[in-house]
This record gives structure tokens, sequence and C-alpha cells, in this order.
């Protein structure tokens, strides 16, 4: 058997998510039609986590298992960016160890989130518009205190099949770019909605609706209800995600 990672890049916009849905079509769906055609059988794959409706990925990877003939990675690499949609980009894939897995070998993701106040018709689809700018320089003190804490359960979608909601924190701020503010987040691990709740709980602070102690108070509630609304998915990127070289051959 001999396993493959796929890199890949989407526009998030016309699907339900990553993940394959009985009710629509996922990211996953187009990506194993593609490969079934050219491998000429059905192809699994598993991905290195899930993304919402309308969230997109710069960059996000999944595996899959090829038990028969060797084929040519340039041939499979450049036939699927021809078969697959315009919203959807193959950026290389790569042999790795039989025992390489996607989902449980990475290390870190992150990702980013975009905010602007200013009406732009060539950025609005991927930017959380804002009539009023909050005060940024509180919510990355707020971010800050993220640092301090392991158990996200007040920023997790509720009734998800995970056994903890503990992750570890490695980086979390806003800076301002040309076009607007972005907030970048990382960590080992992300639960079911957490970037969306966090930058909803952020913006709370940075509107004067929540003190820092009150974020904090958040956090050890384990209460998804005590948290900010959840911010939209247009503007939620993933941009990058971690291995060990161990697993790349």
């Amino acid at each position: 058997m001999r396993r493959y990672f796929i890199y890949l890049a989407y526009n998030g916009t016309n699907y339900c998510g990553w993940q394959n849905q009985p009710n629509g079509i996922s990211v996953q769906q187009k990506i194993e039609e593609a490969l079934g055609v050219l491998l000429r059988k059905p192809v699994a794959i598993t991905g290195a986590g899930r993304t919402d409706a309308g969230v997109h990925a710069r960059l996000m990877v999944a595996h899959f298992d090829w038990r028969d003939d060797p084929f040519d990675l340039t041939f499979l690499f450049e036939k699927m960016n021809y078969l697959l949609p315009k919203d959807i980009s193959i950026l290389r894939i790569l042999p790795v160890a039989p025992e390489a897995h996607a989902r449980f070998d990475a290390v870190s993701r992150t990702y980013k989130y975009y905010i602007c106040s200013e009406k732009d018709p060539f950025t609005y689809p991927f930017y959380h518009r804002i009539r009023t700018l909050p005060d940024f320089e509180k919510m990355n003190e707020a971010a800050a205190i993220l640092f301090e804490y392991t158990d996200f359960t007040s920023f997790s979608k509720l009734h998800t099949d995970v056994r903890t909601n503990n992750c570890k924190i490695l980086q979390a701020g806003w800076i301002q770019e040309e076009t607007g503010w972005v907030f970048t987040i990382q960590a080992d691990r992300f639960l079911r909605n957490m970037v969306r709740a966090i930058v909803g709980t952020l913006l709370e602070v940075g509107q004067g609706k929540l003190s820092l102690d009150g974020f904090r108070q958040v956090i050890e509630s384990k209460d998804r209800g005590k948290a900010g609304a959840s911010v939209p998915g247009n503007a939620l990127f993933l941009v990058d995600i971690e291995y060990p070289d161990i697993i790349f051959c």
C-alpha cells in the first residue's frame, strides 16, 4: 500500500464545507470524484480537519491510499487541476509514510480571519465588514489571555464527537493590513466553530461590551452560551498545516 498527501486550496463559497454531507456538495466530494475518474476506481480521502460551509482554505491537506500499480504523480496533479472546478486547486501531491495521517499527524494548524470597515466591491466576499472598527489593542490584550488556558469548551460547537476540548494555542493576535485587519491564530488543534466563536467574543471586547476579566470568565465558564456569537464564515481561511518531517518519503 502507498499513501499520498494532497495539498490543495479552495474558495469555500459554493460548498457545504470540506466534509461530505447528504444534502450538499462538499470539497471532499469534488476531490474524490476527480480521483475516481483519473484512477478508474473509487478513492476515499481523509482530510486534516473540517471547514464549515463558506469557509476557505489557502492550504488544506488530505491523504488517500493506493494499492494498485503505481501512477505518474505529475500526470495526476495536472489532470486533477484540469478536472476540478475553478474554485478548487491542487497544489501538490506527495508520497508519505504508510502510517502518516493527514489529521492525526498534524502538529499545528493556522487560521486567519479578515475584518474591514470600508465598502469594497473587490474584497467584500472575503471580509467581515463592520461599520465601526473596534479597539484592536484591547482585543489583542484579550487574545493574549487565550495562552493561559487549554480548555476551550466555551468556544466549541455543542454536541460534537471529540474526546477532549483541550487545545494548545501557539499564536493569537490582530494586525492591520492595507485592506483591513486580520486575526491570526495557530494551535495544535481546533474545535468545531472555535475560531469564529473566539473572533465573535473578541469583537465584544473591542466594542466595549465585554471586559478583559469578563473574557477570562467566559473561558472559565466552559459554557458556549456565555461566549459571543460566531462571526460569518466567509472571512475565515485555513492557511497552514504543519507536519513532522519524518512522515515524508
